[in-house]
C-alpha cells in the first residue's frame, strides 16, 4: 500500500532546511542550503525541488508525494507569498507558493515560521490534543503563534498574532521594524544581549545568550539579573495576551528557553503576578516538546498535514 509523504520546508535568513515526512511525523529526508547563496528565490526553489524530486524517486514504491508546507518569515499563509520579509535577500512580494506547487504539481501551504511552529506543537508535541494555546519562539527575535479552537489566528490579512511586536516601553529599545519598545528587543537572544550589556558595562568582549546563560549558572550576578528581568517582561506580556484568548497553555520554544529555570520562573512569576483573577492558576507556562533540531520540519509538515486531516 502506498502511504503519503509531504515536503516540508523551512525558509530561514541563514538556512534553507528541507525534508520528507510522514502523517507520523517521521522524517525520511532532511537536508539543508544556505538561503543567502540563492539571491533569485526561482534558483532556491529549482535546487530544493531536484532534491525533493530525487529523494522521492527512491521511495517511490512506497510513497507518494501529497503536499508542501513551508515555514517563512513574512509568510502569508492567505497569499502563499512572502512578503516584504526584512531578514531575506529577496525583496518585496515572493509567490513561493506557486513556485513550489508549480515545480511539485501538488498542494503547498504557507505560513510564517512561528505558526508552522505552533501547529508542529499541536500535531507533534505538547499541545496534541489542545485547542487553545499561545506558542512563542525566543530566538534571535520573538515569534508568536496564538491558535483558538483548535485553529491558527492569521487574522482578516494573514499577519495577526505579532507578540514580539507589542511595545512594552514607549520610546524604549530600538527594533528591527522600525518602531522602538518592542517586545522582542527585551525578551530574545538578542534582546537578553542588550538587557547584560547594560548591566555589566564594563565587559567588552563579545557574548551570546549561551555566554550570558552559562555566566548565570556559575552564580554572576549581573547574567542573573538579566534573566529576571528578561522574564519579569515576557511575563507582563504573556498576562496581557491570556486576556485576549484565555488559553490553556503557553509555550515557550528556541535557544533562551533552554535556560531552564533562568527563564521560567521570573516569567511565572511575573505572568501570574500580573494575571487578571479568573485567570489566575488556570494557564501553564511550559517548555515545547519539539525537538530544537527538527522543529521547522515537523512544523511545516504539519501545515499540509492539518490540511488533509481536516
Amino acid at each position: 500500500m502506498i502511504q503519503h509523504l509531504v515536503a516540508a520546508i523551512d525558509i530561514g535568513g541563514t538556512n534553507t532546511v528541507f525534508g520528507l515526512v510522514d502523517v507520523n511525523g517521521k522524517i525520511l529526508l532532511k537536508e539543508s542550503v544556505a538561503t543567502g547563496n540563492f539571491p533569485i528565490p526561482e534558483d532556491l526553489v529549482a535546487v530544493v525541488c531536484e532534491h525533493i524530486n530525487k529523494s522521492l524517486i527512491k521511495f517511490q514504491s512506497k510513497y507518494e508525494l501529497v503536499g508542501v508546507g513551508i515555514g517563512a518569515p513574512n509568510g502569508n499563509y492567505f497569499t502563499g507569498n512572502i512578503e516584504f520579509a526584512p531578514n531575506l535577500k529577496w525583496k518585496g512580494i515572493v509567490p513561493l507558493s506557486k513556485l513550489f506547487s508549480d515545480k511539485l504539481s501538488v498542494k503547498t501551504v504557507l505560513t510564517n515560521d512561528a505558526n508552522a511552529a505552533a501547529i508542529g506543537e499541536m500535531m507533534f508535541g505538547a499541545a496534541n490534543g489542545m485547542k487553545d494555546f499561545i506558542f512563542i519562539t525566543l530566538g534571535t527575535g520573538l515569534g508568536s503563534g496564538i491558535v483558538v479552537n483548535g485553529e491558527m489566528v492569521y487574522g482578516h490579512d494573514g499577519f495577526a498574532g505579532e507578540i514580539g511586536h507589542v511595545i512594552m516601553f514607549p520610546d524604549g529599545r530600538q527594533c528591527g521594524c522600525g518602531r522602538k519598545g518592542c517586545l522582542e528587543t527585551y525578551c530574545s537572544a538578542t534582546g537578553i544581549k542588550r538587557t547584560y550589556q547594560q548591566l555589566s558595562p564594563n565587559n567588552q568582549q563579545q557574548f551570546s545568550s549561551k555566554y550570558i546563560f552559562d555566566r548565570a549558572v556559575s552564580g554572576d550576578k549581573e547574567a542573573v539579573d538579566a534573566f529576571n528581568y528578561t522574564g519579569e517582561i515576557l511575563g507582563l506580556a504573556l498576562a496581557n495576551s491570556v486576556a485576549y484568548t484565555s488559553p490553556q497553555a503557553i509555550f515557550l520554544f528556541g535557544g533562551l528557553a533552554m535556560a531552564g529555570d533562568f527563564i521560567f520562573k521570573p516569567t511565572i512569576e511575573s505572568f501570574e503576578k500580573n494575571l487578571l483573577n479568573i485567570y489566575k492558576n488556570k494557564i501553564k507556562i511550559q517548555p515545547s516538546q519539539l525537538n530544537e533540531n527538527d522543529a521547522a520540519i515537523l512544523g511545516a509538515a504539519s501545515l499540509v498535514w492539518k490540511e488533509i486531516i481536516k
